[in-house]
């Protein structure tokens, strides 16, 4: 899912995204939404898909990420997180129970539950205290959902989300009690949190066995390209990530052969495009030569061009892997890409 953190994926329009991108589900932030321009706006435009224009799927998050990363600026409690904007300091509460209705607001098609975030490393008596309070609060989300109406036909589904920082053990308890909330599908969250990459596929291998397997499976905040078939190969089905956007605006290109820094020398005269393998707008209309131009020159042209080629890199792999799966050969394109210039996001 590319991430549309403030209503928007920065610098690309949403008919782009839809048409040129085949992008089918974006991703919005609920922290950022509820703080500006307020939940309350956004649902008299007809929320999200009516004050962006977007038509096809959106998830929020539950803004608990973005809490977390607020660190000074926030209290846990058991009823709920209390926090301070980081926009004008002004104090705030977000509980299970608000957080959906701050999601419902926004009309998303899946919402996701209030939960704790744990630093990396954590003790385990930490990690066991926050993972039961994601547990409790999960609960306590499903409960308000339900009676109020998210049974309904036409409902925006609600995900928990599975934490347990860096042990196995919490992990699959964690998993196992969300289990019983039979819900539309299940988050493993906490796993973009400075922990080394291998660490973070052994916590999804924990957990996605006692995920039931006729739900969509979401790993939150990953990754770089070559480690999106490996959480596909330990069952999951959805991710979202803020490197394609971020990373494009930054200079860095991601494409068949690598990682492409556009600022270099070397890319002055070239004419070829980022990736010659690549079909997007970008490489099919302009050389690296320009995009460098752009790119040293500060001209906004060159963000929405680099982040058209980046998602679209990203997304080809997805489709990739999703071919590969209905012809059976899913192994042989995992060992492909294990060894090509995309692993380990080279």
């Amino acid at each position: 899912m590319p991430v549309g953190t403030q209503a928007t994926v920065k610098g690309v329009l949403q008919r782009d995204l839809a048409e040129e991108l085949g992008a089918r589900i974006i991703l919005g932030n609920t922290y950022h939404l509820f703080l500006r321009p307020g939940h309350e706006l956004i649902r008299k435009f007809g929320g999200l898909h009516g004050f962006m224009q977007w038509d096809r799927a959106i998830l929020t998050d539950s803004g608990g990420f973005q809490v977390w990363s607020l660190s000074k600026l926030r209290k846990v409690r058991e009823e709920g997180v209390v926090f301070q904007s980081h926009l004008n300091g002004d104090r705030h509460l977000f509980t299970p129970e608000s957080v959906v209705d701050v999601q419902r607001a926004l009309g998303s098609d899946i919402m996701m539950v209030l939960d704790e975030c744990t630093d990396y490393p954590a003790t385990e008596k930490d990690a066991r205290r926050s993972m039961e309070l994601t547990v409790r609060w999960a609960r306590r989300a499903f409960a308000h959902y339900r009676t109020q109406g998210g049974e309904a036909e036409g409902r925006q589904a609600l995900f928990p989300i599975v934490q347990g920082s860096m042990f196995a053990e919490f992990r699959r308890e964690c998993a196992a009690q969300l289990v019983e909330l039979d819900a539309d599908g299940y988050a493993i969250g906490g796993l973009s949190v400075g922990e080394p990459r291998p660490l973070s596929l052994e916590m999804t291998e924990a957990a996605e066995p006692l995920l039931p397997a006729d739900r969509p499976r979401y790993v939150m905040g990953v990754g770089m390209p070559g480690e999106l078939p490996e959480y596909v190969a330990r069952g999951i089905d959805m991710m979202d990530c803020v490197l394609p956007s971020r990373n494009a605006r930054n200079g860095c290109l991601f494409t068949s052969e690598g990682k492409l820094i556009i600022k270099q020398a070397q890319y002055r005269e070239d004419p070829r495009p980022v990736d010659p393998a690549c079909g997007c707008l970008t490489c099919r209309s302009y050389s690296r030569a320009y995009l460098r131009h752009l790119f040293v020159a500060g001209e906004m042209l060159y963000s929405t061009l680099a982040t058209i080629h980046n998602i679209a890199h990203y997304l080809d792999i997805m489709r990739r892997m999703r071919e590969s799966i209905v012809l059976g050969t899913f192994p042989a394109f995992l060992q492909s890409v294990r060894t090509s210039p995309l692993a380990a996001g080279d």
